[in-house]
């Protein structure tokens, strides 16, 4: 059980309570079914490089400020470019494939048992309109979801995490982040938010140097840690 004193927790969403390649993936499929696994990949291979590249532009002032919606439209037409596919209205299905991801197994159940206990805060870097769609699809329970667009910047900024702390009222030690990327993981810390990394698959993993509070590997090991009582069958 963790000796941590924490009075809510926050939690990334993109790829650590969504499986964000499979929502993509499942959207290039859609766009053309006839593509093979391989070249499906190369696409959200693509995709997953303009997003990035696009929101370090921004973090690093080489291009203003956009939502996240602008940057999937974007990503959405460059696939569809490559993929070889004209139409309008599949590119404009294909860029909101990111409001229809999947929740990871544990996702659903592993919230409900911790907001028993906790105020839960999300905090992405998907626009408003965009969480508002995804939280509703993956059935993602909060008492507050919190959009880098309200800091018009994206993780790793910390205006992005200063967003929770201010919404929580409370100091950062007594907020928990909970995120599968280490680099988000290490933006909170720096700002004084206590982290827990949970492990998922094509997450960024701890260094040998990170030291983070808790390592967990699903969000019920998390509210065991935290010293929730284990869940009945």
């Amino acid at each position: 059980m963790s000796e941590l004193e924490i009075d809510a927790v926050v939690f990334d969403v993109l790829g650590t309570l969504v499986d964000a390649p499979a929502g993509i993936r499942a959207g290039i499929r859609e766009l053309d079914p006839s593509l093979d696994d391989i070249r499906v990949e190369e696409l959200l291979a693509l995709w997953q490089q303009h997003i990035d590249h696009e929101q370090r532009r921004m973090l690093d002032c080489g291009r203003p400020y956009r939502t996240s919606d602008v940057l999937d439209l974007e990503a959405a037409r460059l696939v569809a470019d490559a993929a070889e596919v004209d139409d309008p209205a599949a590119v404009a299905a294909l860029a909101l494939s990111g409001r229809r991801l999947p929740p990871w197994p544990d996702t659903v159940a592993g919230l409900a048992r911790l907001a028993e206990r906790f105020p839960l805060i999300g905090l992405s870097n998907a626009s408003r309109t965009a969480l508002l769609g995804l939280n509703a699809h993956a059935g993602l329970r909060w008492h507050q979801a919190l959009s880098a667009e309200d800091a018009r910047t994206y993780k790793p900024d910390p205006a992005v995490y200063q967003l929770a702390v201010a919404v929580s009222g409370r100091p950062p030690e007594r907020l928990l982040m909970v995120a599968a990327h280490a680099w988000d993981l290490r933006a909170a810390q720096n700002l004084g938010l206590r982290t827990a990394y949970v492990a998922r698959p094509g997450g960024d993993p701890p260094t040998t140097s990170d030291r983070f509070d808790l390592y967990v590997d699903d969000l019920a090991d998390l509210a065991g840690q935290l010293g929730h009582a284990p869940e009945s069958d």
